[in-house]
Formats: structure tokens, sequence, C-alpha cells
């Protein structure tokens, strides 16, 4: 599948997203600096979010809108998504940005009005957030547009993964990735569980990646282990910035740190072959071959004493010394010869 012009797939290197979020924390201008640093930090892609409180939630002081058990701990669920939003307005500006950068752009919308917004915008590729991954309807409406989709599992069970694919089937969109998420902020690395970032591709039949929220960088180097093709890492400014999203955030160093050693990763993987570079070819001066150890005469018998596997490796392979064990010489060998037939 192809996002624009960037493939995704077995033999593409791992699209690497920059999650904006809410990392500009109220300034068009830290936004639009985030992005140019994004793309210093070598990103593929920056990623915003829209919505706004009123789309994804309602103005509620009853407990069930308190948020609990996170960094956002008796936060208003309304009052959080009014300071952590990017206004719609922005958008395009971003956009332009991004591409002047050499940056692709896309978005999560979080209900059918972002969609239709996000469509006039243009974007080449739409995202799911783990916590819209049971909202069904809303999947159906973003894979009609027949754009790729790329989804995240932050809080999904088998059943919701399965019934978010059919969504996308059922709008003839098979353009589909599933990112191995962990929606907790940040996540604890034990329970990253990068295995099933190659059971989700092998089971579902669908390219995999990583949307993450662990501190650092190695669970991105592991998912490109297991095959990840997405890596997506919220990213910011610098820590100075602030917001909600900061504290699990990489700034332009770490995640510049984060693509190198994604990057690097991708080069040690590489690919099966069992033929050797020129390289590993000279390496084999280096191994073992049979030597003359002991000088032989003529007529002499060729034994595990004046004949033995050492190095380096100019001299016949070692497999062959049981052909030559008792059998007598027929010339002079001096020590240190070659033994050769």
């Amino acid at each position: 599948m192809k996002i624009e012009d960037y493939k995704i797939g077995t033999d593409s290197s791992v699209f690497i997203i920059a999650e904006l979020s809410a990392n500009h924390n109220g300034s068009l201008e830290t936004a639009l600096e985030t992005v140019k640093a994004a793309k210093r930090a070598g990103a593929d892609c920056i990623k915003l979010q829209t919505y706004t409180a009123d789309t994804i939630t309602i103005d509620s002081d009853k407990d069930d809108f308190k948020i609990k058990g996170t960094i956002w701990e008796g936060k208003n669920l309304y009052k959080l998504y009014q300071e952590a939003y990017t206004p719609w307005e922005w958008h395009k500006e971003i956009m332009e940005v991004a591409k002047n950068e050499g940056l692709l752009c896309f978005s999560s919308p979080f209900d059918k009005t972002a969609v239709d917004f996000l469509e006039d915008l243009e974007v080449p590729a739409y995202k799911i957030a783990s916590f819209e991954i049971t909202d069904i309807p809303l999947i159906e409406y973003v894979a009609s547009k027949g754009k790729p989709v790329i989804i995240s599992t932050g809080i999904a069970e088998k059943e919701d993964i399965e019934l978010a694919l059919d969504a996308c089937h059922r709008m003839g969109n098979k353009d589909i990735v599933i990112l191995k998420c962990t929606s907790s902020y940040p996540a604890p690395i034990e329970e990253a569980n990068m295995i099933m970032i190659r059971d989700i591709a092998e089971r579902y039949g669908v390219f995999s990646g990583l949307s993450d929220h662990t501190l650092g960088t190695t669970v991105p180097v592991v998912a490109t282990a297991f095959g990840a093709k997405i890596i997506e890492k919220h990213f910011i400014l610098n820590k100075s910035v602030g917001g909600p999203d900061a504290s699990f955030s990489l700034d332009e160093k770490e995640f510049s740190e984060m693509v190198k050693a994604v990057r690097e990763a991708e080069k040690a993987i590489g690919k099966v072959d069992y033929t050797l570079t020129e390289k590993q070819i000279k390496g084999k001066d280096f191994s073992r071959s049979l030597y003359v150890v002991d000088d032989i005469k003529a007529g002499e018998v060729i034994t595990e004493e004046n004949v033995k596997s050492i190095r380096p490796g100019f001299g016949m392979h070692p497999k062959y010394l049981k052909n030559f064990l008792g059998k007598k010489a027929d010339r002079n060998w001096e020590k240190g010869d070659r033994f050769l037939d």
C-alpha cells in the first residue's frame, strides 16, 4: 500500500510518524516550529488530531467525566480537550508547512464532521486513535473515503480488532495498518508486548506497526526487529513547551536518536541470504584449513601429528583430512606448507 508516494510494505523502510497531539500547547507558532523540528529529527510524517471538546465529549461535571488513574488524574474530560485540541483553522497552514518541509501530514478524526473537514484538506490517510477503535460507525465512515486507514489497538481485545477490520472491509477498504499500542501514559516497557506486532500481521493479513507511549527509544527498535512497518511517537519541540502530553513525548534530540536507532536496526535486520559479501569472503583467510605442522618425507605416513586443521584458510578444507590419514606421502612436505591435493 502507499500513502501518497510513500510505500508501506515488506521491502520499504519503516514509516516514522511524529505525533503533534497537544504539544503545541495552544500556540500556532509552536506547532509550525514543531513541524520543522520533526523534519530535522528524521520523521516521515507529522500527524494531527482533529476534534473539539464538543465533538469528543460533553461539558459535564458528573463523576463519569472526571479522569481517574492516569497522569491527568482528576481533570474534567471536557476541560482537558479544550486545553489539548488543535484549532481547526490551524490545520491548513500546518499541512502547508509540512508539505514545504517534505513531510506527509494527516490526522486522527474523532467524528464525522472532522472526516468531512479533513476530506476538504485532501489528507492522504487517516488514523483511528486507540480509544476510537470501538467506534464502528466512525471507522466505516473513514474507510469509505478509500484512503489508507491506520488503527491503534491500545484498548482493543481480539474482537475489537476484528470488528474494526470488518468495518473497513465492508466499505471495500483493505489498505489497513494495525498499530500495537499500550494506552498508558507513559506506558510501562514490560507491557509493550512487541511480539504482538508479528502476530497481528500474520493473524489478520495486514501490515502492523507501533504507536508508542513508552519512554525512550528501546521499544521502537524492538518493534522494527519484529517487522513494524509504521512507528508513531509523540513529538515535542522541547519539554519546556509543557502541555498535557509533554511527559511522554520525545524532544528533537530524543526523536533523532530514535530515528537513527530504527534505521540502524533496519540495516542490521537485513535479509535472508547465505551468500557472502566481499568482506566476508576475505574473512575466510582466517578460517581453518589443512597445513603441514611437521616435516614429512616421501613415503612417511600422514597422521594427525604432522597434518592439522589450523589457521589460516589457504590450505585444503578440513573435511578432507580423514581421506589422507594413514596414507603415505607421495613427496616431501615442509612444516608450514599448505596441505593441498
